[in-house]
């Protein structure tokens, strides 16, 4: 038998021959091209030349016969991994590989490159074959006798929505020593909260605004329902559920389930989620030693897809839901249907957690007239709704790229299963559930999505900590927070065969908002943390007001904070005095997060609170005369002037408004832009876009003339 020092260098030298002819540069002109690139510098060697080496997968070449497995027996995977982690770990082999020509930043994407071999491949080389199994008939060697007790109990259950995967979790949380829900939307844990506390459990809610105990006197409970950002990871608990785990691909928030997944303490873990997220979990189990168990289940219901199309509003039933994907959408839906003499309620995603219960308790309530819903997909998670039939008024939504951009795309097989999955729920009236669209050519398209599997899930976000900013920060002490981040992200070496680094867009614009604020690393990184939709004007207006008075350590009052917001708020007359509403009410959000994070200065949230359960009953009056509101908007502003989604039309309004008090001067950094910058409504990044228009529109053409430039056309993007 061979000695174990005498196996690791087996594999080291494995790893070393199998990394090198998987980097090789693609020809002879790339070789040159390394070469030239150092010569320029002047350098004999630097270390950046192994960013010129990139690892080509190698895929395996199965025999017909596995000669290793026939020697010494089949491998097993989670064991096999093991000895990879333990190897790589060991000083003496980061030692050897150095020795034969791998720095660091080599070393480590030829251990990914070659683990990822290792475990994917059905068969390996024989002579590899047989020394991973000497080594693991060394049990010492690995301690496998103690991981044995740290490996915790992981559980999936997959499943379409309606399927009660997530009530048989749910049964087991409720009845455990301890426990914590990891839900997606305060909706989903303030109903968990409710549902524990009614059976008997005494279980807290914590989300980033709220914090709610079962006990009078403040108490802590053994049970937690949280959002998933507010997950702990320091608490250790008998069960936990982390829901909606498909949501870890998730170009924004995934890093949240990612980091639930890999940091919660618990003796068992409970995963709700799509069955394309199975994969992608097996694999990070794989990396952590732990073992997945999956049970699967079948939807509960039945789910017809209906042979035609609506085709017209007069069609609508009772019972039917018209999912929409823009708020122009939803508006012209819903006075559509009242005008043929039926009540419609709304619910989309603007709209504070009070009103669409409200709404949503309307339509289920069989007592009232109002049998149709008008909806985004925002129902699509969070809310118990009695639906007949699901209408897809459009199959085409707004969605933001790999890069941070939006784009109008055909909606995925995950949506359109998660939505259309709502009708016919189990235990309501309409046990039945039926889907169609309103418009006849996207019949088939839906057919297709609904007859698809779900895209399988490769990989889970990631997303830079305070901590490790602070360590770029103190290297980097003159670079911005928005710097920081694109060097931590560029310069960040993320295993892409698991991972990816979530997108910092939205964090960055709020950095650049409040750069020349004075205030310290750590609470300027919390600042930008905050949820708020960065295309509502009058919140990124009250953000950057927050942070100024947080830097002057001058308390947020409630006084300061109704002057601030103009408190009292009438009644909307129009729906843009809705949209504003709802803007108002997502301040008072923020104020509340902010305050469990700076307690010392945002120091009045129960009066703050207050006001949000007022503001919420104007927003619900203004919700039910949706049609009235409509009608008088079009007494003064055309519709046209709504832009489809998030108050875009705000940020186009106060642009084209600068642009005209500004023809008479170019655009700099006179008194007028001071005070817009100050104000918020305008931030350095749309400056600079502001003084490429006014160029643009200073020269003039090569005709002679000076047109103003044509407005640019909306790209969409279809598959």
């Amino acid at each position: 038998m061979l000695q174990s020092s005498q196996k690791f260098r087996i594999i080291c030298a494995g790893i070393q021959s199998l990394y090198l002819c998987q980097t090789k540069l693609a020809s002879e002109s790339g070789a040159k091209y390394a070469t030239s690139f150092f010569q320029i510098r002047g350098k004999k060697d630097d270390s950046t030349l192994s960013s010129l080496f990139v690892p080509v997968q190698i895929k395996a070449n199965p025999d017909d016969i596995n000669v290793g497995a026939e020697l010494t027996g089949s491998l097993n995977k989670a064991d096999l991994l093991k000895v990879l982690n333990k190897f790589y770990q060991k000083k003496e082999i980061k030692q050897l590989l150095s020795e034969n020509g791998l720095d660091n930043y080599l070393q480590h994407q030829a251990y990914v490159s070659f683990r990822r071999y290792c475990l994917e491949a059905q068969t390996l080389p024989v002579d590899l074959h047989v020394v991973i199994s000497d080594i693991l008939q060394e049990p010492l060697l690995i301690g496998t006798h103690k991981l044995e007790q740290l490996i915790e109990k992981i559980v999936f259950h997959a499943g379409p929505t309606n399927s009660g995967k997530t009530y048989h979790a749910l049964e087991r949380f409720i009845t455990a020593k301890s426990g914590v829900y990891c839900g997606p939307l305060k909706l989903l844990a303030s109903e968990v909260f409710n549902k524990t506390n009614n059976r008997g459990t005494p279980c807290d809610l914590v989300t980033g605004e709220e914090r709610n105990f079962a006990d009078p006197t403040g108490a802590s409970s053994n049970h937690v329902s949280c959002t998933v950002e507010m997950t702990s990871i320091n608490n250790p608990y008998e069960v936990a559920i982390i829901d909606e785990i498909q949501m870890i691909k998730d170009p924004q928030r995934g890093w949240a389930w990612t980091r639930a997944l890999l940091g919660l303490i618990a003796e068992e873990i409970h995963l709700c989620g799509e069955a394309g997220a199975i994969d992608l979990v097996r694999q990070l189990c794989l990396t952590t030693g732990e073992d997945l168990e999956v049970r699967n289940y079948k939807r509960l219901t039945p789910l017809k897809i209906e042979d035609s199309a609506i085709g017209s509003l007069d069609n609508i039933m009772p019972g039917d839901c018209i999912v929409c994907f823009s708020k122009n959408d939803i508006y012209s839906v819903s006075r559509g249907i009242e005008a043929t003499g039926k009540e419609v309620a709304v619910i989309y995603g603007g709209l504070p957690p009070g009103t669409k219960l409200a709404q949503a308790a309307k339509f289920n309530d069989p007592d009232n007239s109002c049998k149709i819903l008008v909806a985004t997909d925002a129902i699509g998670m969070g809310l118990n709704l009695s639906i007949r039939r699901i209408i897809f008024y459009s199959l085409i939504k707004p969605m933001m790229n790999e890069k941070g951009e939006k784009e109008m795309d055909t909606i995925s097989v995950s949506s359109a299963l998660q939505i259309a999955g709502r009708a016919g729920r189990y235990g309501t009236q309409w046990e039945q559930g039926y889907v169609t669209t309103f418009k006849l050519e996207d019949l088939k398209t839906l057919t297709n999505l609904l007859s698809s599997e779900p895209e399988p899930i490769t990989q889970a976000g990631l997303h830079p900590t305070a901590d490790q900013i602070e360590l770029y920060a103190y290297h980097l002490p003159n670079s911005t927070l928005s710097n920081l981040m694109d060097i931590f992200v560029n310069l960040s070496t993320v295993d892409d065969s698991l991972y990816f680094m979530c997108n910092i867009e939205d964090f960055k614009f709020l950095a650049d908002m409040i750069q020349h604020v004075p205030l310290p690393l750590r609470a300027r990184y919390v600042f930008c943390c905050a949820p708020i939709n960065k295309k509502m004007p009058f919140v990124c207006t009250m953000f950057l007001k927050f942070a100024r008075q947080y830097s002057k350590n001058e308390s947020i009052t409630f006084d300061w904070l109704c002057r601030n917001i103009g408190w009292p708020l009438q009644p909307p007359k129009t729906i843009i005095d809705l949209v504003h509403l709802e803007a108002v009410f997502d301040v008072l959000d923020l104020y509340l997060w902010l305050s469990y994070r700076f307690m010392d200065l945002f120091n009045e949230p129960h009066l703050v609170r207050d006001v949000q359960r007022e503001l919420d009953q104007i927003i619900q009056q203004g919700v039910v005369q949706l049609t009235r509101l409509l009608k008088n908007l079009e007494t003064g502003i055309s519709s046209g002037t709504l832009a489809a989604d998030d108050d875009e039309f705000s940020i186009n309004r106060q642009k084209q408004s600068y642009l005209r008090e500004s023809k008479t001067s170019p655009i700099g950094r006179g008194r007028l832009t001071e005070r817009l910058l100050a104000q918020g409504i305008l931030t350095p990044n749309m400056l600079q876009e502001l003084k490429k228009e006014w160029n643009k529109k200073s020269q003039p053409d090569t005709d002679g003339t000076d047109d103003e430039p044509k407005k640019p056309r909306r790209k969409r993007k279809t598959k």
